[in-house]
């Protein structure tokens, strides 16, 4: 797992739109937040809270980048429900998800289900300035703390 201070570990993910993603590649400060699935409850009170202080984080320059086991296919349908102006990336297999928070292995019980931890990163310059990870998917991020690093 990441920790603050860490080197950021460089991935390639396709996002909703079917466009590769190069965390490398991004410029400012890159926002990403690891959520268990689309379509869940929380994950969507999740991502609307960060959809709904965009305005903040495009201020500061940050881009913010959702990630998930997801189909790009369900992360499109969950945008558009959902009217996110981010992009969702698809970790299908979640390789991603273990190097940064964490995965959950046979989530909710279903054998062979795995699905990322609710996690929080703040990337400058490929270095983390800002990590939070919770085991309890039904916990939400601090905000306020992500804001204040930002």
């Amino acid at each position: 797992m990441l920790k603050d201070g860490m080197d950021a570990v460089d991935f390639e993910l396709y996002d909703h739109d079917l466009k590769m993603v190069r965390l490398s590649e991004l410029q400012g400060k890159v926002v990403l937040v690891f959520y268990p699935g689309a379509f869940t409850s929380v994950c969507e009170k999740e991502l609307c809270t960060f959809r709904d202080m965009l305005a903040k984080f495009n201020n500061v320059n940050a881009t913010v980048l959702g990630i998930s086991v997801d189909t790009p296919f369900s992360n499109k349908a969950f945008a558009e429900k959902n009217k996110l102006s981010f992009r969702l990336l698809s970790d299908f297999g979640g390789a991603v998800s273990k190097q940064y928070g964490g995965v959950h292995e046979n989530f909710a019980g279903v054998p062979n289900y795995t699905v990322a931890k609710r996690a929080v990163f703040v990337i400058e310059s490929m270095k983390v300035i800002y990590s939070w990870v919770t085991d309890n998917p039904g916990n939400e991020p601090p905000y306020e703390e992500v804001q204040k690093v930002l």
